[in-house]
């Protein structure tokens, strides 16, 4: 992909995923929860928050590098885990962690990878971290927990925000499944799109290689029916803990919305958490995780490594959540539509050009490292209103407004 004519943003990224990839896999990464509120408020809370320009300010000299959990990272960005990267380009995950890699930053393994533990683990010697669930059979969950052990992930991330699956409406529509099925529609769809039909002919149909090597997942259609026979409604502080006497190295809980749970967290010695919503594709009208994110900083009070995704975009997306108390910003999407408009070459573009990105709102807040970035940087959106009826002295009800602030 050529650096001088290919996608200049990640907007730029995502239509030309959209071209590349037929509609049920283009769905099944885009899509969110129902009717896709939440998907929406992650961009329109982040563009609500406006910059402030700082000058004259000397940015001569600048760095976005941070140190996470006592080793350097070139900028505070991590590929966050994402499942069947493989439908996006074969051996997706493999191209994700050796793009991170070469970026100087993390690679979040999904549980749910179309590539064994071993493959991504040979791409080389960038930092990988392993994201875990708790299934119903625990001994799964130990065995994955042992084997990223012994295969030099570095931390391990659990997500928790799916006691149950969200209702994914698009991919129900599509008649999304593992593996696929194809419909007179969807084989329309695939002869739009002969580099993806070629590049998956050639590759084979992925799969999801962890869950595959520990369960049966021939009785279930979907993804979302593997989740929902597999993962555990019953998780609770308790099983974390477990966790936590087993694993030594940094652990971070990953899909925190509710801030207590930031601070519950850091009382049982995590290491770090992932503020998140899941990228819109669980719970339907579920708070933006950039609005929610100040909450968190106040409840850990440095703690913790504090963590961010859904919905980041831009340098300037990232510049915001540093600004509002995140230690760094977690992609998913992002690098997924690059992946899928151009393998591991459009990955490490995609980063060199947040990277760029950042370097600009550094330079323009007058930050020149990110030690710089704080809420002075920003301007948050005037406070919610609403007129709220309230019991008063001298009669039964009144109208009166209640502010609300704005995170």
């Amino acid at each position: 992909m050529s650096s001088q004519h290919g996608p200049a943003s990640i907007a730029d990224f995502r239509i030309a995923a959209q071209r590349a990839l037929p509609k049920m896999v283009f769905d099944f990464f885009d899509g969110g929860a129902g009717s896709e509120l939440t998907l929406r408020e992650n961009r329109a809370a982040l563009d609500r928050i406006r910059l402030v320009g700082s000058a004259p300010v000397d940015v001569g000299h600048r760095s976005a590098a941070i140190s996470l959990f006592g080793k350097p990272l070139s900028m505070p960005i991590i590929i966050g885990p994402t499942g069947l990267a493989g439908a996006a380009w074969p051996a997706g995950d493999q191209a994700l962690a050796r793009a991170a890699a070469q970026a100087g930053i993390p690679f979040v393994m999904s549980s749910a990878a179309s590539a064994s533990m071993e493959a991504v683990a040979a791409t080389g010697e960038g930092r990988k971290w392993f994201q875990l669930y708790l299934f119903r059979d625990r001994e799964v969950s130990l065995r994955l927990l042992q084997h990223a052990q012994a295969l030099g992930f570095e931390a391990i991330e659990i997500t928790v925000d799916n006691a149950i699956p969200g209702r994914r409406l698009r991919d129900a529509r599509n008649g999304f499944s593992l593996p696929f099925r194809w419909t007179p529609k969807k084989l329309l769809s695939l002869a739009t799109h002969p580099g993806w039909a070629l590049r998956m002919a050639r590759a084979g149909t992925p799969r999801l290689e962890v869950m595959a090597a520990e369960f049966d997942l021939r009785s279930a259609a979907t993804i979302a029916e593997v989740m929902e026979q597999q993962l555990d409604p019953t998780v609770s502080w308790d099983d974390i803990a477990f966790i936590r006497d087993r694993w030594k190295g940094p652990l971070i809980l990953k899909g925190l919305l509710d801030p207590a749970q930031g601070a519950r967290a850091a009382e049982l010695g995590l290491d770090g958490i992932v503020v998140s919503n899941h990228g819109g594709r669980q719970l339907d009208g579920a708070v933006a995780s950039i609005d929610i994110l100040p909450e968190f900083a106040a409840a850990v009070a440095g703690r913790l490594a504090i963590l961010v995704d859904s919905g980041f975009r831009s340098g300037t997306d990232i510049i915001k959540a540093l600004a509002l108390g995140a230690t760094a910003v977690q992609l998913g999407r992002a690098t997924l539509y690059a992946l899928a408009s151009g393998g591991e070459e459009a990955v490490s573009r995609a980063l060199s050009i947040l990277a760029a990105e950042l370097d600009v709102a550094q330079a323009m807040t007058g930050s020149p490292t990110i030690a710089d970035i704080g809420p002075a940087k920003l301007r948050l959106p005037p406070p919610l209103i609403r007129a709220e009826r309230v019991a008063t002295p001298s009669g039964p009800t009144s109208s009166r407004p209640q502010t609300f602030a704005a995170a």
